[in-house]
């Protein structure tokens, strides 16, 4: 037998090991509270990725040294910055170092979270943090979930426990109801599952872009006359549009009478059940049968972290429980121990499971649940200041105020020209990415370009939004010029 090499074995030596994770950790620390150093955005260097894209496979192995080099010259150099403390486009997610130490360990250790004498800490911890969730919005004890990678899986798996739970998988003339401010996850989700494009209804929003509950009801009651059968309505607490929320408890009272299932998206929105202050405006969230939850938004984990609540435990293995003889030992004995909720394999849509519940679970036993509360609180606080300093500046039209730590809003040339606000409106964002200093970005609203700022980083300051407001009048103001002074189309 030939001498085996360790690289033959995909092994580093112990020093070796060692030297990599010390250099790895270093720069993550220099990173971390360093960010606003960084330029938030970055200019696509098309460059660099033709030199990727090029580059052969690898048949022999390189130092490590240098693999991490090219991936600080090639890869960090190219990517945008999501937990600057002024990116506040989309939906920022800010992470924290404690949560990307669990992520290294869950991959160290290379854990499967799926059955439970397989993991048996990783399952209970899973659950605990399940139920820690379910705890925070209300939901009955007979309730569970389980963690997935986002808010599209977290909505997906929760519309198939509707559709298997509510239908019987019988979808012929099943209609879903949602408004049209909700996220497209819903309908790409529906789209995966089967149902076809006219199955969806969505209903114009109202003034405030949330679900009319009695535009709603018209509609339920005017697909039952057609012979079509209602089955599910998907509100959303937090759109990302404008962190408008859904008249969730009115809805709730609508499925009941009607016997719908109540899907809430709360992606984004469902973190502010932390806020004591806040938590009013999510009255309801506790009657969904069926509750995405992204914890890598608003509870500050490392992405992929998203889960899943349902109102009944029992529902997710009734909807995605299959059989496999080779399991028949492992899955007697996990029975006979805490029964089938803790094999995770039977509760989604993944048999190998990642153990992203790790990185939530150790988050809030470093921080603590008021570290975790506080920091949301201040993204509502950053956002209503973020308003305030709009409304002075004069330069602004404001939307939607702050809500749910958003705020959208449009440029207001002084000679109120429409035209002339929607065309520098749409150009901003642009011109903020070019610029480096901060980054927001638009969306549409009653057929009009807005801009959005979302503020639910914990380290941004005040400063931060001063400036960044600062620097989008002076962009604006040049965007304004510039147009007035382009010759005009034949």
């Amino acid at each position: 037998m030939r001498h085996t090499n360790p690289r033959d074995q995909l092994k580093l030596g112990a020093d070796e090991m060692r030297e990599m994770g010390y250099r790895i950790i270093d720069m993550l620390v220099d990173y971390t509270g360093a960010q606003a150093q960084f330029p938030v955005t970055r200019a696509l260097d098309h460059a660099t990725f033709e030199e990727i894209l090029d580059e052969p496979l690898p048949e022999t192995g390189s130092d490590w040294q240098d693999v991490l080099e090219q991936f600080e010259r090639q890869i960090l150099t190219t990517i945008d910055h999501l937990d600057h403390p002024r990116f506040f486009a989309y939906i920022p997610s800010s992470s924290n170092f404690v949560g990307a130490m669990a992520d290294t360990l869950a991959s160290g250790y290379n854990i499967f979270n799926a059955l439970y004498p397989l993991g048996t800490g990783a399952a209970v911890v899973e659950r605990l943090a399940i139920n820690w969730l379910r705890e925070l919005c209300g939901m009955p004890e007979e309730a569970g979930g389980l963690f997935v990678s986002g808010g599209s899986v977290a909505n997906l798996t929760g519309l198939a426990v509707a559709r298997q739970i509510q239908l019987d998988g019988d979808m012929r003339d099943a209609v879903i109801y949602c408004s049209d401010q909700a996220h497209f996850v819903i309908s790409r989700g529906l789209r995966i599952l089967g149902f076809a494009p006219e199955q969806l209804r969505e209903i114009h929003s109202d003034e405030d872009f949330r679900l009319p509950v009695a535009d709603l009801e018209r509609a339920i009651a005017e697909d039952r006359a057609a012979g079509k059968r209602p089955f599910c309505v998907a509100a959303t607490a937090g759109t990302t549009n404008t962190g408008a929320i859904d008249p969730l408890n009115d809805l709730a009272d609508l499925c009941e009478r009607e016997d719908l299932w109540l899907h809430v998206d709360g992606a984004y929105g469902a973190s502010a059940c932390l806020s004591k202050h806040r938590k009013q405006a999510l009255a309801g969230i506790e009657r969904a049968h069926t509750l995405a939850w992204d914890a890598h938004k608003w509870m500050f984990q490392p992405v992929e972290c998203s889960s899943l609540l349902v109102r009944d435990r029992h529902w997710l293995g009734n909807t995605f429980k299959e059989t496999a003889h080779f399991l028949t030992d492992a899955e007697a004995h996990s029975k006979e121990e805490v029964g089938e909720e803790m094999n995770f394999m039977y509760q989604g849509i993944q048999l190998t499971r990642y153990f992203r519940a790790l990185k939530f679970w150790m988050s809030l036993k470093v921080f603590g649940l008021a570290a975790v509360r506080a920091a949301i609180e201040r993204g509502f606080e950053l956002a209503e200041l973020a308003e305030s300093l709009l409304r002075d500046s004069g330069r602004w039209e404001i939307i939607t105020p702050a809500q749910m730590a958003i705020v959208t809003f449009r440029y207001k040339p002084r000679d109120g020209d429409d035209c002339l606000a929607n065309a520098v409106t749409d150009k901003l964002s642009d011109a903020m990415a070019a610029n480096g200093f901060a980054f927001a970005s638009t969306t549409r609203l009653r057929e009009k370009t807005v801009m959005r700022l979302v503020t639910n980083n914990p380290r941004t300051s005040p400063s931060d939004l001063r400036q960044t407001v600062l620097l989008m009048g002076r962009l604006a103001a040049e965007l304004e010029t510039q147009l007035k002074e382009a010759p005009a189309e034949d």
